[in-house]
This record gives C-alpha cells, sequence and structure tokens, in this order.
C-alpha cells in the first residue's frame, strides 16, 4: 500500500523544499565568485525559487481558508479536508464526504473528475 498523507501538507511540504533548493542554488552561486555573471545567474535563479514558494504558501493559504473542516472520528481532532477523499492531518485516517465511498479502500484517484465506480 503506498503512502498517503494531507493533501494540504503535502502542498506545504513541496513549498518548503523550494525554499531549501532556492538556497542551495544560491549556495552553488558563491563558488563562482570569480565570474560575477554566472554567480548573479545562481543568485537571481536561488530567488525565483524563494518567490515561488512564497508563491505556493499563498495559494495553499487562500485554498486553505476555502476547505470544510471536519472532526476525525479516530482521533477526534479538528482536520481540513481538501475533495471527496483525504487523510486526518494528525492520525492519517481516511476521510470521505461522500457516502457513496463510505467503507471503500482509500484510493486518492476519486477526486479526478472523471466517474470513479
Amino acid at each position: 500500500m503506498a503512502k498517503y498523507s494531507n493533501k494540504i501538507n503535502k502542498i506545504r511540504t513541496f513549498a518548503l523544499s523550494l525554499i531549501f533548493i532556492g538556497f542551495i542554488v544560491m549556495y552553488i552561486g558563491i563558488y563562482f565568485r570569480t565570474s560575477p555573471v554566472i554567480m548573479t545567474i545562481f543568485m537571481l535563479l536561488g530567488l525565483l525559487f524563494i518567490i515561488a514558494s512564497t508563491v505556493v504558501y499563498f495559494w495553499i493559504g487562500m485554498l486553505s481558508t476555502k476547505t470544510i473542516q471536519v472532526k476525525c472520528p479516530s482521533c477526534g481532532k479538528p482536520t481540513k479536508m481538501l475533495g471527496r477523499v483525504d487523510m486526518c492531518m494528525h492520525c492519517r485516517e481516511p476521510l470521505t464526504l461522500d457516502p457513496g465511498l463510505e467503507g471503500k479502500q482509500f484510493d486518492e484517484s476519486y477526486n479526478h473528475k472523471r466517474e470513479n465506480k
């Protein structure tokens, strides 16, 4: 079985990785101090990664305000859901709001637009 996690946490992890990638790219640019053009390119590329991370954090923040907040039946803590199926942010319990999916095996493909049977 594949490891699943909450969609909001996946996107936040992606944004955090963009920050680290940006810092690493900028750090690589320091090794080219003798060539100001190459160093500047690496610094600007790292800055673009960090700006992209800021955009992703802003986007998921706006998306997070529109999500449905439910109480997890397993741990009792409130968690936010994106789509028809999602995982609890705290205990990774599969959650669904669709009565037709109750009792079915968890699969992220249920969130796609096409009809799943």
